[in-house]
């Protein structure tokens, strides 16, 4: 678990300081981190260790990668004004998303085919989520069973995160199934009903999916297998093409959420919201919450920065739903930069893949460790005591 350290007279240190100590005492005997800590260096080194395909899909946007850039500039126009002789000796990084209380405000966003990233995939990234009590959100394109995934995570907090299958007793299957292996929320995509112009992909001629990569949940499903013919155990190479042409569903509107409702009890959060008028749709239809996101930049090129959708987000719904935030989020500036404008939370994609490729289950773990302690000092620098300190130290440049 993310916890702080005692101190000599029985206190506890902050994270960010337990942190720091840790890599700078360590460094008397020059030892020095095995996984960068600046993004910059952290993508490169990801570069250098994964296969070229597998990074280009990771690190590839859609088209010229304006949106990518349109997400940097949207956090660089805010900026934290900080205050100081507060009592910031004590911080609290815990949140309150759908009811229940979290320790962090950093969630491990769902990206999927994790498998192509190192041989571990998600049971790794599920691994540093169970060691520090960070919140995982499972893609529906995981290359591992949703059920595998939940049983490495035991308590630790999980969302399953939906591609709405094309096919209807795929997906129904599949919300039994989260439910049965103890996701408590479901997340699904709006945004991904088709693969955005992703050039670094096209340039390489490669999808995951048309090798077989990501669709372990598919591969395991009783509903798929059994309409396909399929035996009840083994793979059957034909499996791919009977899978890849229900992965998603382009023809759903806001309609067929009521039928979603019908089908599960878990609460809906809705991913991929940028204008304010769906998200008072997604309010109205019912929905938990909304995540603003415009997939990493990875769908449409020349989109709206989400930064900025999520400042018009919170203004139109306000309490009446949860919203929380992803996209472009590598420091923790940017998480703080997010909560102060209205986030309850935050989800980390690329970073944490990167330390992924460099490390496995421990790459994951560094990046996470560094990306809180960064929120914990960047809140008490700025005479922060509680995330919710954060609204008023804040202002647009």
């Amino acid at each position: 678990m993310v916890e702080p350290a005692p101190q000599p007279d029985g206190e506890e240190k902050p994270l960010g300081v337990k942190r720091e100590e840790e890599i700078f005492f360590k460094g008397v005997s020059n030892v020095k981190p095995s996984v960068p800590i600046a993004f910059e260096d952290l993508e490169q080194r990801a570069g250098e260790k994964m296969r070229p395909e597998a990074f280009g899909y990771v690190w590839g946007n859609a088209g010229a990668g304006d949106t990518t850039r349109a997400n940097r500039t949207a956090f660089q126009r805010w900026q934290i004004v900080p205050r100081f002789l507060r009592d910031v000796s004590h911080r609290d990084l815990s949140v309150q998303v759908l009811g229940q209380r979290f320790p962090v405000p950093v969630f491990i966003g769902p990206v999927g085919v994790q498998g192509i990233i190192h041989p571990d995939g998600e049971l790794a990234t599920a691994r540093a989520a169970k060691k520090l009590g960070v919140p995982m959100v499972l893609s529906t394109f995981s290359s591992t069973p949703m059920e595998k995934v939940a049983e490495e995570l035991a308590d630790t907090p999980r969302w399953f995160q939906l591609y709405w299958p094309g096919n209807q007793d795929v997906c129904v299957s599949f919300l039994k199934r989260a439910e049965a292996a103890g996701f408590s929320a479901l997340v699904l995509t709006l945004d991904s009903f088709h693969i955005g112009w992703r050039e670094v992909d096209l340039q390489n001629a490669y999808n995951p999916f048309a090798h077989g990569d990501g669709l372990a949940n598919y591969f395991t499903d009783p509903v798929f297998r059994a309409m396909h013919n399929l035996p009840d155990t083994g793979f059957e190479a034909g499996a791919v093409k009977k899978a890849i042409p229900m992965l998603t569903n382009p023809a759903l509107t806001w309609n067929d959420l009521k039928l979603l409702r019908e089908q599960t009890r878990l609460p809906i959060v809705l991913k991929g919201i940028l204008h304010p008028d769906d998200a008072r749709r997604a309010a109205d239809e019912g929905a938990a919450g909304v995540i603003v996101s415009n997939h990493g930049g990875r769908q449409v090129d020349g989109a709206v920065g989400a930064l900025d959708a999520l400042v018009q987000v919170v203004k139109a719904v306000g309490s009446k739903v949860d919203v929380m935030f992803d996209s472009g989020i590598r420091r923790g500036a940017d998480v703080c930069k997010a909560l102060a404008l209205g986030a309850r939370c935050v989800f980390v994609g690329r970073p944490y893949c990167y330390g992924l490729g460099i490390g496995g289950e421990e790459g994951v773990a560094e990046v996470l460790r560094n990306l809180l302690a960064d929120v914990d000092l960047t809140l008490g620098l700025s005479g922060g005591a509680s995330l919710a300190d954060l609204r008023d130290l804040i202002t647009r440049q």
